[in-house]
């Protein structure tokens, strides 16, 4: 049976067995931190889905097993299957909104985090895009319950342009070079046109964007006129399965894949074992580093594994990308609430209280060692008008059996990016009628 059999079958197994989650009361207790997960366990996606809600539950169940909660207070969550699709996403969140004790949200979708962004801004509830969703959310004075962690999708083409100039000696040596990015069929692929565009006027390079539908299942078109434009790079834009056919048919067309820079959301296992020898060289950005020896990981290994309640039914899963990814997402969060509960008590939180927290998520080199994610992620810098954080990124290379880092931690370029930012959220202020947030409009939301 192929490997990509193997995870379709587990991830249906996982879709229709019991929850691990803590079982829900009817109305919030007095310790009880809630969790409304819009995974997607089945569907063309179900690889990104299964390991990273599988790495969020996985972490939340180490601080429940271990800590006895956060300060006290219990994490509770379930899981509602969207299939990676926008109705389905809003249905689920209808569904499970009522609950009193909701920390966050965390769908994992530029779709329905799209949706959802009026929906949570009225409730009052923090909405999580880790690494995805709206470039200009990270402007906190727009977009006070939306928190793009990590990295957005222009900080992430940035920097990926940024890896390419360094291969071939310096920005200067970009000029005149050829880029094609392959970008999925989606809001979530389409989100880096415009980004793309200015950073080609502005090095000097030419950029080709050639759009793959969703799945992703048929490329030879799309091949065959990067055969014939003769790229110096592409940049691959991927999502689930896309992300196989891409190197598999880049192969057969003679496109090196060393030549193929994947970005964030094709980055992972499941994105290169399947595509065999043509992965081999095949290059993409990271937030977080993937393997199992990290302490927090050895923890979860021990402790939730050791108890028989490890999220992931293929332990061989352990430690790849998307389940470090829900790993760190999981630190993210938690860290966001014990911080709110240092202001506002070890209790159950408000969501207002829980974007306090959010925007005072600051952990750096330190106290990521101390929570033993040294190396796993870099640090992260959440303030009221920056919500992604100042997160930094590395590149990491397929050699055929595993990821390999091959380059240090690189920061975003802010000052090419913020204004960018800023003028794409301040139009959105003005067609919403939303009045920039002060500093001191932040702080008397939460009070």
């Amino acid at each position: 049976m192929s490997y990509l059999s193997n995870l379709r079958k587990a991830a249906l197994s996982a879709a229709l067995a019991v929850s691990f989650a803590i079982p829900l009361a009817a109305s919030a207790s007095a310790d009880e931190q809630y969790f409304p997960l819009q995974s997607y366990r089945v569907g063309p996606y179900a690889a990104g889905g299964t390991g990273f809600f599988g790495g969020f539950i996985d972490y939340l169940n180490l601080i429940n097993i271990r800590d006895g909660g956060v300060n006290g207070v219990k994490l509770t969550w379930d899981e509602c299957e969207t299939q990676y699709e926008v109705e389905r996403g809003v249905e689920c969140y209808e569904r499970q909104k009522s609950h009193p004790a909701i920390a966050a949200w965390n769908p994992l979708s530029v779709g329905i985090a799209y949706a959802m962004i009026d929906r949570i801004t009225q409730d009052k509830i923090p909405l999580i895009t880790i690494n995805h969703g709206r470039t200009d959310s990270t402007d906190g004075r727009v977009f006070p319950y939306v928190f793009p962690l990590l990295l957005n999708p222009y900080s992430e083409s940035s920097g990926i342009i940024n890896y390419i100039a360094s291969k071939e000696g310096g920005v200067d040596k970009l000029k005149g070079k050829k880029i094609v990015v392959l970008y999925h069929g989606s809001p979530y692929g389409k989100e880096t046109i415009p980004i793309y565009e200015l950073l080609a006027q502005k090095f000097g390079f030419t950029v080709d964007q050639i759009e793959v539908p969703h799945p992703g299942n048929e490329q030879q078109s799309q091949w065959l006129t990067i055969r014939r434009e003769k790229p110096d790079y592409v940049v691959l834009r991927g999502w689930g399965v896309m992300n196989p056919v891409a190197l598999k048919t880049a192969q057969k067309t003679g496109f090196p894949a060393d030549h193929i820079v994947g970005n964030v959301w094709s980055n992972s296992e499941e994105d290169v074992i399947p595509a065999g020898d043509a992965a081999k060289g095949y290059v993409a950005i990271t937030t977080q580093a993937s393997g199992a020896q990290y302490p927090v990981l050895q923890e979860i290994i021990k402790t939730v594994y050791g108890a028989g309640k490890g999220n992931l039914e293929d332990k061989k899963r352990i430690g790849s990308v998307y389940h470090n990814l829900g790993i760190v997402n999981g630190i993210l969060n938690v860290e966001a609430i014990r911080i709110a509960q240092q202001k506002f008590g070890n209790r159950t939180l408000t969501g207002d209280e829980v974007r306090w927290g959010f925007e005072h998520l600051q952990l750096d080199q330190a106290r990521v060692a101390a929570l033993g994610a040294k190396d796993l992620f870099h640090s992260i810098n959440v303030t009221w008008d920056n919500h992604e954080g100042d997160g930094r990124v590395t590149f990491q290379q397929w050699d055929g059996a595993k990821w390999n880092v091959v380059s240090d931690w690189i920061a975003p370029d802010w000052a090419l990016l913020r204004p960018i930012i800023e003028k794409s959220s301040t139009a959105y202020a003005a067609e919403h009628n939303i009045k920039l947030r002060t500093p001191a409009d932040a702080e008397a939301a939460s009070n």
